[in-house]
């Protein structure tokens, strides 16, 4: 067994010299005044500090609609776009581990049906930091006939600005990074990051498509055809890629993404399990400057315009990422700080708003941290 950082029943600190035991005291009142404000139903959040939660609470209700149902400390989240750093950037950085590929290989080398319509040079590395030239997201036509037919479509895309002169989010960048896992371990991102990343840390409750227990402690999200999506992907393009892509359809507890924060805190490790080198973690966590004066990591935020959910007195080694549905989590290697809020902002009607809310925790818990 690993040693993990595990939930106590109250909130307090690992060392009581180390924090005040006030320090957390007006995140209640944060998150209770914006679910007030209908920006969100529910949340959970969770705060490690030095290999240890100092802090975890549930707010609200994980589903108000068609009836309600309180939040708790399990509830299983869709993650949305915290899928690309976690799942498919860090599968992405085990192979370069490996030696199986390479951040400066061109896309094309691994998947020679890419090759085309000026995408050609576009390299790995381009695709995590989002300045490849690919478009943010493709028409959803392109995916109504078939997961195969889909991923067909993406390769065939042509180029949506020339390759490396802006950065520009892109969802379809990291479908073909799942494509290139795929095709080099000849495992779909699911089975490839359950064996390399989840399996290894014991992350027991993170998956695409999670089994019926899992879906039953979900946070239910919008309605799809007129059913409630509960354990079921929000994004449309990974539902139509039958619910596993590299740019959504990761589920997780915020129990097991602290395990995942604390090994990443620790630079790629947790007692005597590796997910990936110092080197690599390194590697995969440096600023990059992207055109735009932006600052990322592979796969990561650093500093950017998406950054309103990062923790402003964070340091410069943090990294993080948010996601659609309304979930964020960064990571302060420095101050050996995580931040972890997971909420279905989404839920009913698709109008919540949590950016701002996660930016204040996440300032709140580095001001803690830093006195």
């Amino acid at each position: 067994m690993i040693a993990v950082p595990s939930f106590a029943s109250e909130p307090g600190p690992a060392k009581p010299s180390a924090l005040k035991s006030d320090a957390f005291e007006s995140i209640d009142d944060l998150v209770n005044k914006a679910i007030a404000e209908n920006k969100l139903p529910g949340a959970v959040v969770v705060i490690g500090y030095q290999g240890d939660l100092v802090f975890q609470r549930a707010y609200g209700h994980r589903q108000i609609e068609p009836t309600p149902i309180p939040m708790t400390v399990d509830t299983v989240f869709d993650l949305a776009s915290l899928t690309k750093p976690i799942a498919t950037a860090t599968s992405v950085m085990t192979l370069i581990d490996q030696g199986r590929i390479d951040l400066e290989d061109t896309v094309s080398q691994h998947l020679p049906e890419f090759g085309n319509h000026g995408k050609e040079g576009i390299t790995i590395k381009q695709l995590l930091l989002h300045t490849s030239g690919l478009t943010p997201d493709n028409a959803i036509s392109d995916y109504t006939e078939s997961p195969e037919s889909a991923i067909q479509n993406v390769m065939n895309l042509g180029l949506n600005y020339p390759t490396g002169s802006k950065f520009r989010y892109s969802d379809v960048g990291f479908i073909v990074l799942g494509e290139i896992v795929r095709r080099k371990t000849g495992m779909d991102l699911n089975a490839y990051s359950q064996q390399a990343i989840f399996a290894p840390l014991e992350m027991k409750e993170t998956s695409y498509k999670p089994a019926t227990p899992l879906q039953q402690r979900a946070a239910t999200t919008q309605q799809r055809n007129g059913h409630w999506m509960q354990g079921e992907v929000h994004d449309p393009r990974a539902y139509a890629l039958g619910g596993v892509a590299g740019h959504a359809g990761l589920f997780s507890t915020a129990a097991d993404l602290a395990v995942y924060a604390t090994a990443m805190c620790n630079r790629g490790s947790l007692g005597d399990t590796t997910i990936v080198s110092k080197k690599t973690f390194d590697l995969m966590t440096a600023a990059y400057a992207v055109p735009g004066d932006a600052l990322r990591g592979l796969g990561w935020d650093k500093q950017s315009g998406y950054s309103s959910n990062r923790g402003k007195t964070m340091t410069a080694t943090a990294f993080g990422h948010g996601g659609f549905t309304g979930t964020a989590m960064w990571i302060d290697p420095e101050l050996k700080l995580f931040v972890i809020f997971l909420s279905n902002r989404v839920h009913p009607n698709g109008k919540g708003s949590v950016n701002a809310l996660a930016g204040e925790i996440g300032t709140i818990a580095a001001d803690a941290v830093k006195q």
